[in-house]
């Protein structure tokens, strides 16, 4: 008996090849004389070096170079000498935007569809044109079901014409049994873990994760890409960057904010994140309001804007951690909420994940309060004016 074997890669864990060899292995246990081949296959996506290279009968050759951070990093590409060729993979990253928050600090609307710009344009229309200038060559919009035609109506399909679009739905029964008939009357859907998580059919390479309703600026989207694409994730810990902002530039005018303030070591890997609720906006910069009067706060401070830059085996991660969640929470189902920040901070206490922070010096704003609305305007049209955007994104 023959046995051709041609297996994709597995999401950041084995090689076209390795996972060959893998199945080979236990073909020859169960049926010792078979002839079995092992031929690398790719979709076009990771491995796809490793395919051409192999199947051009070429070689695959390691070199280190300095990457975009200026640190040294490993590269691979392929030599084929017969052809006098040499094939290099171009670095992928996709958005990944969570938009299926229903709303409530907003009013009950609809906050992320909120036109802030002069033409119609919402504050995701501002963020991926900066994630397409960094390099981001892929959106995946994260929304419920029951959004879908207003979104696509809004800015779907207008980011269409632009760049390559997918979508995840998040829904509060897309969770498995028994759990989906034992919390069948729970009333939303299960935080940002379980919406990363509705993305694992639709993102095959590294990610950067937002706030639909958040505006981060340039630089975050530069550094965020210039990290995800110079660090492999073949470390036995999940390799995870934060982009952290200063404190100072993300303050609201009209309340208090809750900021996870980081704790980084000397060479800016995450040690702490310290959840900090009733930041307020004082004269002196900024500080905790509690019942006995205010607490200083260093206005310099890295804080976490959900801003993270992930690998598509995280989600194995996540869909184990999804089952443990479902099953501890049998009492408090109606309300627990599966967050990206607990389950990365549960991660880094079992030394499970490192976590560089990468710093952006632009200012954050948002839709947190309805007030909010109309200084995210004239922020936008200040930027306009500056030049940092055209007066039409899009034309």
């Amino acid at each position: 008996m023959k046995v051709v074997v041609a297996i994709d890669s597995f999401k950041g864990s084995l090689s076209s090849i390795e996972a060959g060899e893998a199945a080979k292995k236990g073909i020859l246990k169960a049926i010792p004389k078979a002839e079995v081949v092992v031929r690398p296959l790719a979709d076009g996506g990771e491995g796809t070096v490793e395919v051409l290279s192999l199947g051009m009968s070429g070689k695959l050759e390691n070199i280190e170079v300095t990457g975009p951070l200026g640190q040294k990093v490993t590269c691979r590409y392929g030599i084929v000498e017969s052809k006098s060729l040499a094939i290099i993979e171009m670095a992928k990253a996709a958005l990944v935007i969570m938009a299926a928050g229903i709303g409530s600090r907003f009013g009950g609307g609809i906050k992320q569809l909120e036109p802030v710009g002069p033409n119609g344009e919402i504050i995701m229309d501002y963020s991926i044109y900066d994630a397409m200038e960094a390099g981001f060559d892929k959106v995946v919009f994260v929304i419920r079901k029951d959004l879908e035609k207003d979104f696509k109506e809004v800015i779907g399909n207008r980011i269409e014409k632009e760049i390559e679009v997918a979508y995840a739905f998040q829904e509060k029964d897309d969770i498995p049994e028994p759990y989906k008939t034992d919390y069948a009357d729970r009333k939303k859907p299960w935080g940002t873990g379980q919406a990363i998580l509705c993305c694992k059919d639709v993102v095959n390479e590294p990610f950067l994760v937002i706030n639909a309703d958040d505006y981060y600026g340039k630089e975050a989207y530069k550094v965020g890409f210039e990290y995800l694409t110079s660090v492999s994730n073949e470390s036995e810990k999940e390799q995870i960057s934060m982009v952290g902002f200063v404190l100072a530039n993300t303050l609201s005018e009209n309340g208090s904010v809750t900021r996870g303030i980081c704790k980084a070591d000397e060479n800016q890997m995450l040690t702490d994140i310290v959840e900090t609720y009733n930041i307020v906006k004082t004269e002196g910069g900024a500080a905790v309001e509690t019942e006995e009067g205010n607490v200083p706060l260093d206005v310099e401070s890295l804080v976490s804007m959900n801003m993270w830059g992930l690998h598509p085996r995280f989600f194995r991660t996540l869909e184990t951690g999804f089952q443990e969640f479902l099953k501890k929470n049998a009492e408090n189902y109606q309300k627990a909420e599966y967050l990206l920040p607990t389950i990365i901070g549960d991660l880094l206490k079992q030394g499970k994940a490192d976590v560089k922070v990468l710093k952006s010096n632009d200012q954050w704003f948002g839709v947190t309060y309805k007030e909010d609305k109309e200084g995210v305007v004239a922020s936008i049209k200040k930027l306009i004016a500056d030049g940092v955007y055209p007066a039409n994104l899009w034309s």
